[in-house]
């Protein structure tokens, strides 16, 4: 087991516990389709892909039954973006595309002129272009190799914005979301902001959210003061959790979490059954017949228990060390933090993922 030490927390900027209401990203959603692969396109049971062929040369002037479409170079996708707060047209985003049929691979593929959509059904961007999927497909029938997910990939910068995204430009008052509600937090941050400016303009509504009035000074000019409160330090209040993994052995906890009085008493027991079988042979010229008998014998061993001894107001950091001195496993410290918490012994919190 690895033990890792880190530093006492530090102080954190405001922009990096808070975000401002309204200011957002907003996700765009299309469905389009992707050209040029090497026969790993949609097979005929799609038959929504030879549709959309089909009505993409109709707009381009050509007359085709999409029946009589048997094209294996092309895929039907979706395809997904975010659109940042404030973008303005001719900003470039990234694009995710993931294909819909049975497509087996998007390697190579060039994504036609896909319009993206938002919840209202709006057009905020239209994607095109080439598809990375880091990944690929390689051989033939038994005999391939598949690297990586070669059916989803992305197009870097990949769609160009053409609506204005729908963001608040906060005039007056701007409302600060904590991304983790915590009222210690939320009355420090306000604290922090009524000390900068001299006055009481903040004030905290709910573990969460922190009510902020824009200063006369600063009322021709919002954007200086947000950079103002965003630069802001505090140290943020946490409640004390204890994490572990118990598919992989992981534990992370903090290093102030005290453990109360209490003793402690952890042994391995191991129990052995073993089989074996011998054979009973006859006499020879006798009547009896070649037999196998089975000889099971039982062992058990029990490993003596290990005492350690953790100083008045030790902490779950003194206490994992201690186990890792003696030689214990990452899952007998995850069996024993479990039994501390359940003898009320552990002031934290115990998720286990």
């Amino acid at each position: 087991m690895m033990c890792l030490a880190l530093c006492a927390p530090a102080a954190v900027r405001v922009k990096e516990i808070a975000a401002i209401e309204g200011v957002r990203d907003n996700q765009l959603i299309g469905y389009g389709l992707v050209v040029g692969l090497n026969g790993t396109g949609d097979k005929r049971q799609t038959v929504f892909s030879s549709q959309t062929l089909a009505n993409l040369l109709d707009r381009m002037g050509v007359q085709v039954t999409p029946s009589a479409i048997l094209v294996r170079n092309t895929a039907a996708v979706m395809v997904t973006a975010n659109l940042p707060p404030f973008s303005q047209p001719g900003l470039r985003v990234d694009v995710q595309v993931a294909a819909v049929g049975d497509a087996s691979n998007l390697q190579g593929g060039l994504l036609v002129l896909t319009p993206l959509k938002a919840v209202d059904g709006q057009v905020f961007a239209v994607a095109q272009g080439s598809v990375v999927t880091g990944g690929f497909v390689a051989g033939r029938g038994g005999n391939s190799t598949t690297l990586n997910h070669p059916t989803a990939g992305r197009v870097p910068n990949g769609a160009i914005v053409e609506r204005a995204a729908p963001s608040v430009n906060p005039e007056g008052r701007l409302r600060l979301q904590l991304r983790q509600a915590d009222f210690t937090t939320a009355s420090r941050l306000a604290r922090a902001i009524n000390s900068r400016f001299s006055a009481e303009v903040a004030r905290c509504e709910s573990a969460g959210l922190v009510s902020v009035t824009v200063p006369p000074e600063y009322s021709s000019r919002g954007v200086d003061f947000i950079a103002e409160v965003e630069t802001l330090t505090l140290e943020a209040d946490r409640p004390q959790r204890i994490i572990i993994n118990e598919r992989t052995g992981t534990i992370i906890a903090g290093r102030d979490i005290r453990i109360r009085p209490v003793a402690v008493l952890h042994g391995a027991l191991s129990v052995e059954v073993q089989t074996s079988y011998d054979v009973s042979q006859p006499a020879p010229f006798s009547q009896g017949k070649t037999a196998t008998i089975p000889q099971v014998s039982t062992s058990v061993q029990e490993e003596k228990a290990k005492s350690i001894q953790l100083k008045p107001g030790g902490t779950v950091d003194d206490l994992v060390r201690a186990l890792t001195a003696i030689g214990s496993t990452a899952r007998d410290v995850i069996a024993i933090l479990q039994s501390l918490k359940a003898a009320g012994a552990l002031d934290a919190e115990i998720e286990v993922i």
